[in-house]
């Protein structure tokens, strides 16, 4: 008999790769892109630029063009055997795509110009690295959190959280394709909106922006995510009404949930 009912258990969990891309503007900023409500996973959500680690990312092409990191290393960071690089890939590649950002030496490169040819076919950036002899800094890109999407949804990712400085003299753009709208905002200020029901959020990106609102400038983040701290595991507390992932020191972390959603932080002050 054929059956077309949805199993949550049968939802794989694909990895992915996002970056809050930050900017003292003067004040801390942090770039927020809109998705589209097109999407199957998190429509009309207010995000960082990000995607799943796709087979291309593991490219010898693109792990080549990867400045003071290598496999063991990337690997080693992410507590995996091997393939761990392709997650510091994954995050130029999707930063250029959502955001028209690039990660990496942009001299006498046209980036709006790369931004829209992989936007027209994602399938080419190893072309376009290539092309340009593009090279990324992946010493500028710190590992910062892993979140696990929980069952339920359409979509499920292993998803790791980086931070980044926005490079100077670019400019973040959107394609009005799968994100529509981007914005440069202060942590404080985007859980506000949040909590006002003008900001449509995942979790994850709550818990984030809890983290880097306790933080005052660039320097300040990426040296503490330099140092590779302990992680602290997330609970969830208040899940059938507020549902926020909180961790230890948070007010209610004992008496929240741990069976819920799968995290972990190591940015924190």
């Amino acid at each position: 008999m054929v059956t077309d009912a949805f199993s949550a258990h049968s939802v794989p969990i694909s990895p992915a790769s996002t970056v809050l891309l930050l900017d003292d503007r003067p004040d801390l900023q942090v770039l927020m892109v809109k998705r589209t409500g097109r999407v199957a996973f998190a429509p009309d959500a207010w995000v960082f630029p990000g995607g799943r680690v796709d087979t291309e990312d593991h490219d010898p092409r693109l792990w080549a063009a990867c400045d003071h990191l290598d496999d063991a290393a990337a690997s080693d960071r992410l507590e995996l055997e091997a393939g761990g690089l392709a997650w510091w890939v994954a995050v130029v590649r999707e930063t250029l795509e959502e955001a028209g950002v690039l990660l990496g030496s942009s001299t006498g490169v046209d980036v709006a110009d790369l931004a829209r040819r992989i936007r027209h076919d994602v399938h080419c950036f190893s072309d376009l690295v290539d092309q340009h002899d593009l090279r990324f800094d992946c010493s500028a890109i710190q590992e910062v959190a892993q979140f696990i999407t929980p069952l339920g949804p359409p979509r499920r990712f292993d998803a790791r959280f980086f931070v980044a400085r926005m490079p100077d003299g670019q400019e973040a753009t959107h394609d009005d394709g799968e994100v529509v709208d981007t914005r440069w905002v202060r942590a404080d200020a985007a859980l506000e909106r949040y909590e006002a029901g003008e900001f449509s959020m995942i979790s994850p990106t709550v818990r984030m922006l809890d983290s880097l609102r306790l933080f005052e400038s660039v320097d300040d983040v990426l040296a503490v995510a330099r140092e590779r701290r302990k992680y602290l595991p997330i609970r969830i507390r208040n899940h059938e009404t507020e549902y926020r992932a909180v961790v230890p020191g948070d007010p209610g972390y004992d008496s929240a949930r741990a069976d819920i959603e799968k995290g972990r932080i190591r940015l924190y002050p």
